[in-house]
């Protein structure tokens, strides 16, 4: 028998309880639709985020994505994807999806806890402050791929982005 079943692991109290304090100070927008999900709105440089946190108490870890509101027509989801990698490539924390049915984009990452006292404050501020600082780098270069229909290299750099290599 794995020493995982047969020891009981302490879980971490609900990271969204201290969530949910966090967003409320900062007179952010959110909904608590549950004990485990909590939806928050951050409003950007360039335009409004929607964070979703949902809390899996089975795995002891903490979801977050944050939706970029934007509609990607069909024929730029090979440049969208391209542009992806290649910002993808340069971050430490979390990673860039592209939705089904150009849907928009989400940055996403997960913070495991288990065998932790449970996730601090600094932590979750610098959950959000990445997917917000990412999100609003890319937004530029998306914004050029897609609307301004340039190429994926030139995008990123007008965009200041610096990425290395060729996707």
């Amino acid at each position: 028998m794995p020493l995982g079943q047969r020891l009981k692991w302490d879980v971490p109290s609900n990271p969204l309880d201290l969530l949910e304090e966090w967003v409320s100070a900062n007179d952010w927008s959110f909904d608590r639709h549950s004990d485990c999900e909590l939806l928050a709105e951050v409003n950007g440089h360039w335009c409004g985020y929607q964070f979703c946190v949902i809390w899996q108490s089975e795995l002891s870890a903490v979801f977050f994505t944050c939706h970029i509101d934007l509609r990607i027509p069909e024929k730029q989801y090979p440049a969208v994807c391209e542009l992806l990698v290649r910002v993808n490539e340069d971050l430490w924390l979390g990673h860039f999806d592209l939705m089904a049915q150009g849907q928009g984009l989400i940055f996403r990452h997960t913070v495991p806890l288990r065998g932790t006292q449970g996730i601090s404050i600094e932590q979750l501020e610098d959950v959000v402050d990445t997917a917000t600082q990412e999100c609003e780098k890319l937004y530029p270069a998306l914004q050029l791929v897609v609307w301004g229909g340039k190429p994926v290299g030139e995008a990123l750099a007008a965009a200041g982005m610096e990425t290395v290599g060729e996707a």
